[in-house]
């Protein structure tokens, strides 16, 4: 875990603009127009139908994605009562944490008010701006009673995160951590050190799985809580027990089945773990001191069931699994609550999440590659994207049954399609290609079965029914790979191309490769010896029709790859040259970006048949092509150079596509800004229109461009390169793509099979 320093955390709050979040515009705002419908007299017309209708301000404003994050500053962090404005760094935080993790916007709210009653009116006279409360850092027992109020006196969700976040999260740990020990809730003895906020509403949610008020033992900083003992609030007293004997933790953790710490560091020993039940759960949640630490613990007892607060050891327990969700939830439906139907379901399906396979990113993101159900991982991570989808979803039906939502959700895979999307996990496109590759399922085979990522990819786009794939490499060692990133290779074809085996199919591809470059000076022995490479070999299966699409380009060289190519498959016979071009997702539309990998010093020629491709593959995506021919310089401003090869090309197109929207040579702000083109250009063939297409003058220019994109927005997603130009559907990928790039590829490699079927 990366040591933080106050030096480095002051520097990250103040570096460039102060704090972490800022208000964006989500309307157009710059013309006239556009501010007189922001603003007056436009804005007139959505008050008036809120004034008629009050539910339709979710309709016209942000309302329905807006949560407050409201705090005093009474308990913050672990640095107590410092005050509301002390604490504004950690509500700004929290709602960085709603943003990223759940899509929600926040404003933050600091008041300066320790009185409840005060402190209630406030927040009830601000209500109307917001769809959802969220109370942070405010000190026990005001927090039980400010949010039992406002719970009554307002009709949006209201919930103190301290207390139901670590709830929710923290029971759906126990429950899967007993499940593995073998235990039920009911039966087993549950002590817990702590009887602050948190500390009582986790006993609740305790109690409302099927835990029993006769096995609780809860302490505070004075012992055990029991019957009859003097100055006990009515909360702790719901939990006090009859027991007489017991006074201290060590007596009270004496064969116990559970320790639930939310207290502080270093107060549970190892000989009182040792003197727990078998398999005893620990959940030390003290931060960031644990009341015992995981080492310690684990040697007191190997069969310990261990959680703490921190990401540097396994099953955290985080409250940002849940409140960005819960509240997503609650927002989408128009609840008037978050209730404990609602946190049930959130429970629940945390704890079912885990029992799932782990999606790559997450193994990625701790550094792993064996994560499944367990006494290390028995809670999902917290980068886990399948969060949003499942808990929010969870949440949004029991609002539902309940009766609290006001908004009805009717198609579940539609609503969880739009998480994903919001969260940039999945976009319109890349479900589009998806769906179409489902649709029409192609024989894809993987060049470079033996890296991880290739075959991770090849599982996945098998799971999701996308291709039937075949890994080349030696099945000894691609199972062993298999087995230790745990993946299931059943019904994926795994051939050796080197194998004595496949000595008749080498002979075959052999011969038909010699007998195709035979005028290059091929001779059989010469393509025989390629046909032990796995790239000559899998384009070879395509070319003769053994398999439908070919995926490669983790381990080889473009150089090489291009080579084989034009070798194996050869270009399409109306083309002189083959292509690549990247897609590039972004908030302001969809750009395909031409040609980033295969001709270094195109000439003007090669400039057209690229021009070509590109309009081609944009219609092959269902898309109009607005083709702009970039240069540095604008319609013959410079006569030398590329500025002439693109002009030319320019000349070209326009000559044989008369209706196509293509142009240039232009800058290329001039292409994406129409606005300034239009003005300045006003003779130019794509007057009013959008660019969505980019044909660069070179390789480099190409190349560089998208790259420097996806470095400055890494919002942006990028699909590619996409093979534009060869025979058959053979398919590219970078040696730093993931495994969700490689899969991208392989929707793409399918439906190109198949159109290309379409035409025999």
């Amino acid at each position: 875990m990366v040591k933080i320093t106050k030096e480095a955390a002051l520097e990250y709050h103040e570096n460039g603009r102060p704090g972490k979040i800022e208000v964006k515009p989500t309307k157009p705002y710059h013309t006239q127009t556009d501010l007189s419908l922001a603003y007056s007299p436009g804005v007139a017309y959505p008050c008036l139908e809120i004034q008629n209708t009050p539910d339709e301000v979710y309709k016209y404003t942000d309302k329905g994605n807006l949560v407050a994050v409201i705090s005093n500053g009474t308990a913050v962090l672990g640095l107590g009562d410092i005050g509301a404005m002390s604490g504004k760094p950690v509500m700004e935080g929290k709602g960085l944490l709603f943003k990223i993790y759940g899509g929600v916007d926040v404003f933050d709210i600091e008041v300066a008010e320790k009185d409840p009653e005060k402190f209630c009116e406030t927040v009830e006279k601000i209500a109307p701006t917001f769809g959802g409360i969220n109370l942070e850092d405010i000190k026990a027992p005001e927090c039980f009673y400010i949010e039992q109020r406002l719970k009554k006196t307002l009709d949006i969700p209201v919930m103190h995160d301290d207390q139901h976040g670590t709830a929710i999260v923290s029971a759906a740990g126990l429950k899967n951590a007993l499940e593995i020990a073998g235990k039920k809730i009911e039966d087993a003895k549950i002590v817990v050190n702590g009887a602050g906020a948190a500390a009582i509403s986790c006993t609740k949610l305790y109690c409302a799985l099927g835990a029993k008020h006769e096995n609780i033992v809860m302490l505070d900083s004075k012992g055990v809580i029991y019957k009859g003992r003097e100055n006990v609030n009515e909360q702790k007293a719901e939990f006090a027990t009859s027991r007489t004997d017991i006074h201290t933790l060590a007596e009270a953790v004496k064969g116990a089945d559970v320790f639930v710490g939310l207290s502080k560091g270093n107060v549970l020993s190892q000989d009182m773990v040792r003197s727990m039940a078998d398999n005893p759960v620990v959940f030390a949640l003290a931060n960031p001191v644990p009341e015992i630490s995981y080492e310690d613990a684990m040697a007191a007892r190997p069969d310990v069931l261990m959680s703490t607060g921190r990401s540097d050891y396994p099953n955290q327990i985080n409250n940002v699994m849940v409140f960005p969700y819960i509240f997503r939830g609650a927002l989408d439906t128009h609840s008037t609550a978050i209730n404990e139907e609602m946190k049930l379901a959130a429970v629940k399906a945390l704890a079912e999440l885990a029992k799932e396979p782990v999606p790559e990113i997450v193994n990625k993101t701790y550094h792993v590659s064996d994560l499944e159900f367990g006494p290390k991982y028995f809670i999902p991570k917290p980068v886990d994207p399948r969060l949003i989808t499942e808990v929010s979803a969870a949440v949004a039906k029991a609002a539902m049954e309940s009766g609290v939502a006001r908004e009805e959700i009717k198609d579940w895979d539609a609503y969880k399609q739009h998480l994903r999307q919001l969260l940039g996990q999945e976009t319109a496109l890349t479900r589009k290609f998806h769906e179409t590759a489902r649709q029409h399922p192609q024989r894809v085979v993987f060049a470079e079965g033996a890296h991880p990522t290739m075959m991770k990819a090849a599982v996945q786009a098998k799971q999701e029914g996308m291709c039937y794939p075949i890994l080349l490499g030696n099945p000894d060692r691609l199972n062993r790979l298999a087995n230790r990133l745990k993946l299931d290779l059943t019904g994926i074809e795994i051939i050796d191309m080197r194998a004595d085996q496949e000595q008749r199919r080498r002979a075959t591809y052999a011969k038909h490769l010699a007998e195709k470059r035979a005028r290059q000076g091929y001779t059989f022995e010469e393509a025989y010896d390629k046909m032990y490479e796995r790239n000559y070999f899998g384009m070879s299966m395509v070319e003769q029709g053994d398999a439908d699409a070919f995926i490669t380009g983790l381990y080889t060289k473009y150089s090489n790859t291009v080579k084989v190519a034009k070798e194996v498959v050869g270009i399409r016979p109306e083309y002189k040259t083959f292509a690549t071009m990247h897609i590039l997702n972004t908030k302001k539309g969809t750009y395909y970006i031409s040609d980033t990998l295969i001709n270094r010093h195109p000439d003007e020629n090669v400039l057209t048949d690229v021009a070509k491709l590109s309009a081609h593959t944009v219609k092959f995506f269902n898309e109009e092509p607005v083709i702009a021919m970039i240069s540095y310089s604008n319609f013959g401003t410079d006569q030398i150079g590329s500025p002439v090869k693109v002009g030319t090309a320019v000349a070209n197109m326009q000559e044989q596509y008369p209706d196509l929207a293509i142009d240039g040579e232009m800058q290329v702000n001039f292409a994406l800004n129409k606005e300034l083109r239009d003005d300045k250009y006003p003779f130019t063939r794509l007057k009013g229109k959008d660019v969505n297409t980019l044909v660069f003058p070179n390789m480099s220019s190409a190349n560089a461009s998208y790259k420097l994109l996806q470095a400055l927005d890494p919002d942006a997603e990028i699909i590619g390169p996409i093979q534009m130009g060869l025979n058959k559907a053979i398919h590219f990928t970078d040696f730093e793509s993931s495994v969700r790039d490689v899969v991208n590829i392989v929707a793409v490699a399918v439906i190109d099979a198949y159109v290309e079927k379409l035409k025999k």
